[in-house]
């Protein structure tokens, strides 16, 4: 799947026979208001899908809208192959396990009681609890009350009761939220097994580029309710610049120009290019010295994943700012 940049919403993502989840301009509006404007997903089955955004940027209603707990105003969901609808979700949704915002448990009964209920709603046989209790790591403690359950054992209680009823698809929305490092590392590392282990489809939300990078397969970027990217992560990666430092760098910039190469900026004691294969490195470098000039740094500098992420952010505010 390739990706792309962009800011008119549109997606950019090569056309396959299936998709877990496609949506098409759908649009969320409380009291006029767009909360979700025409957003695109289209995330391929038995893959991590990071959905990327700040706090308040929609990933939570659009998550709500695929799940049928919000209306949309406007557009269309595709999920595990059909269309969405109030009609179809009867037999759609059992299909589907989701952890929104934060796990609802009975903080008196264990963590064995509280799948079990789960269990009986949903249909699921008795030996699925002993399942997804070892999925989840909680088997040890399946006799402990819930209400004793660390934050980061309550997360994967909540996850294993959306486990329940082998689901092909998993929504959730910011499960490591409020998590120690810890308990971060053990949530991340459990989502990242899904797939492979249970051929299942995760759809994770979070705030932190960091989180996403290193559990999903794809990402989706959401900011004021707009996409701004879909696609892989390697999308995302800044080709850099080759960065030289210098004693003369006016004087260097000049004579590099009229040697033809092209020179982006001056900087103080810096001289800015693009990076150049490596072959021409050693020309480039025998230029500058044999002019007389001292050369103390040649590096390649590439902005960081989170760098890109908050320079796309940043750009959607401006452009809703001048809109």
């Amino acid at each position: 799947m390739e990706g792309e940049v962009f800011s008119d919403g549109s997606v950019s993502v090569s056309q396959e026979s299936e998709w877990a989840i496609r949506t098409g301009g759908l649009t969320k509006r409380y009291r006029g208001v767009p909360v979700v404007e025409d957003v695109n997903l289209a995330v391929a089955p038995r893959q991590v899908f990071g959905f990327l955004g700040p706090n308040g940027a929609g990933k939570s209603t659009t998550m709500k809208m695929l799940l049928g707990l919000a209306q949309p105003t406007s557009g269309t969901v595709e999920m595990l192959g059909e269309p969405f609808s109030r009609r179809t979700a009867k037999h759609i949704l059992p299909r589907v396990g989701s952890l929104i915002e934060s796990p609802s448990f009975y903080g008196h009964l264990t963590g064995r009681e509280n799948l079990d209920i789960v269990r009986r709603i949903k249909g699921a046989p008795s030996a699925s609890v002993d399942a997804v209790l070892e999925t989840v790591r909680l088997t040890h403690a399946a006799k402990k009350l819930a209400k004793e359950y660390s934050l980061g054992m309550k997360q994967r209680l909540g996850i294993a009761m959306a486990l329940l009823g082998k689901p092909e698809l998993l929504i959730l929305d910011e499960p490591t939220n409020g998590l120690d490092p810890a308990g971060i590392h053990e949530i991340r590392e459990l989502i990242k097994t899904l797939p492979r282990m249970h051929g299942l489809t995760v759809i994770v939300s979070s705030h932190l580029l960091s989180e996403i990078e290193q559990m999903a397969d794809t990402i989706g970027i959401i900011n004021q309710g707009r996409m701004l990217y879909q696609g892989p992560l390697s999308g995302l990666e800044d080709t850099g610049r080759l960065v030289l430092t210098l004693d003369e760098a006016d004087r260097t910039a000049g004579m590099l120009r009229s040697a033809g190469w092209q020179v982006e900026q001056v900087q103080g004691r810096e001289v800015v290019l693009p990076v150049y294969e490596d072959k021409h490195i050693p020309q480039l470098v025998s230029t500058i010295v044999g002019a007389g000039i001292g050369v103390y740094r040649v590096e390649v500098r590439r902005r960081s994943l989170e760098e890109k992420f908050l320079e796309l952010t940043e750009q959607a505010q401006i452009r809703q700012v001048a809109a």
